[in-house]
């Protein structure tokens, strides 16, 4: 069950931890031994994934727990669209289980490297004003907790737990398995085109309900925004060619991005002359593809990002104080800013919970300053009501998020239950928690 090698960093590079031992159990059995023995040495023990959190929420803080090798059953019923999976089970391998039994997810994010675990875990999301967070396609979850107990969990069985382990932040304990509520197969035809940003929210309300799935990046120092809208069609008919493909996903989105955010870092004042550029390097397309292959797409380009889910209504005057925020920092930025639409669910910790939101994501590229960036957006977003994304990088603490989640109190006296000695704990959540 031990590895040799004990050194761990995420995918951005900004988190990095040496862990006293790498644990990869391969049963049920092995993880709960595995917590057990972590108790009884008075260690604590972490659960990492695939490290595609920007913050410190998996940074194992003693021994390191490594699920690729946990071995469950994987169930798929056909006649209920339900498949349950390992936990420790990447999206990319997922999409593919579903694909080859006619089966998809109803919505899904922009990356597919993340364990299934880890994306619930920190409430991924994907766009669609009619869609809630990846968790809340989750229609049952088996945990160990800190007390290496095995809890089966759904709206029937510890539903309290069921309410809070969906985006439970391995907190409450180690995700083993999930079970899944699907849909048949389907086909999107994306349309993607650039805008006037000045346009986009002019028409905002009506622009959201009219597509399954919207989203749009502002190009800072434009006035310019490139829209993404997915729709469900009936028929795959607009393949996207190859070299299309290639040209705008590969070559223009990550190698002659990848170098102008260097000649960025290097020369800074070219900054926006670079978004301008980039802005309208990407040129209207229309076509379609199977639903995870137009969902996502590869990010090779390295960065770190804080994203802030906010009431719907509130993004208008987010989004100008953001242009005021970039237009006045010592430093320029090189990355576009990602907006996207989520619906309102009943998760304790959901930056959904109780309310359609918007999101903003914030990037910059690495080895580029962004402290002052992230903070002054951040500043902004939580006077409009705004949550942070788990996995992205934030300096909110207990007390100020207790005031932004009705069930947060709930949250901490369900992990008082679960994990009374915090096992499973490291300072990130000690912070962030309490």
């Amino acid at each position: 069950m031990a590895g040799t090698t004990t050194a761990w960093s995420n995918w951005a590079g900004n988190q990095h931890s040496v862990a006293t031992a790498i644990l990869r159990p391969g049963t049920v059995d092995d993880l709960t031994q595995a917590v057990r023995d972590a108790a009884a040495a008075g260690e604590r023990i972490r659960p990492v994934g695939s490290g595609h959190s920007f913050t410190a929420v998996a940074r194992p803080d003693g021994r390191l727990l490594d699920l690729t090798a946990l071995e469950t059953d994987v169930r798929v019923d056909l006649a209920e669209r339900l498949v349950t999976v390992p936990a420790g089970m990447t999206l990319r391998t997922l999409n593919a289980l579903l694909a080859a039994h006619g089966l998809a997810m109803p919505n899904l994010g922009d990356i597919d490297a993340q364990t299934i675990a880890g994306a619930i875990s920190t409430g991924t999301h994907g766009t669609g004003a009619a869609y809630g967070c990846l968790s809340t396609f989750v229609e049952a979850l088996t945990l160990v907790t800190g007390t290496g107990e095995v809890l089966r969990c759904s709206a029937d069985e510890h539903p309290d737990v069921f309410a809070a382990a969906r985006v439970g932040l391995g907190a409450l304990g180690v995700l083993v398995e999930v079970t899944l509520r699907c849909v048949d197969a389907f086909v999107l035809r994306a349309h993607e085109r650039p805008a006037p940003l000045s346009a986009v929210l002019a028409d905002l309300p009506g622009l959201v309900d009219r597509h399954d799935h919207v989203e749009f990046y502002w190009f800072p120092y434009t006035d310019r925004v490139q829209v993404k809208a997915n729709d469900r069609v009936p028929a795959d008919d607009r393949p996207l060619p190859r070299w299309r493909g290639w040209l705008d996903d590969e070559f223009l989105s990550n190698t002659v991005f990848a170098g102008a955010c260097r000649l960025g870092r290097a020369v800074p004042a070219l900054a926006p002359a670079i978004s301008a550029v980039s802005a309208r390097a990407l040129t209207e397309r229309t076509y379609t593809g199977r639903s995870h292959t137009v969902f996502c797409t590869p990010r090779r380009v390295r960065f770190v990002e804080m994203e802030y889910g906010i009431p719907r209504a509130a993004l208008p005057e987010a989004l100008s104080a953001l242009r005021r925020i970039v237009d006045r920092l010592p430093f320029k930025v090189l990355f576009p800013v990602e907006v996207r639409f989520t619906a309102a669910d009943d998760i304790w910790l959901s930056h959904g919970y109780g309310r359609d939101s918007a999101y903003i994501a914030v990037h910059q590229y690495v080895g580029m300053p962004y402290e002052p960036y992230f903070r002054a957006f951040e500043e902004v977003t939580t006077a409009l009501g705004g949550r942070p994304h788990w996995g992205k990088m934030h300096w909110r603490d207990a007390a100020s998020l207790a005031t932004a989640y009705p069930r947060f109190a709930d949250f901490q006296a369900l992990r008082n239950r679960l994990d009374p000695h915090r096992l499973l704990t490291n300072p990130h959540l000690t912070h962030i928690l309490g």
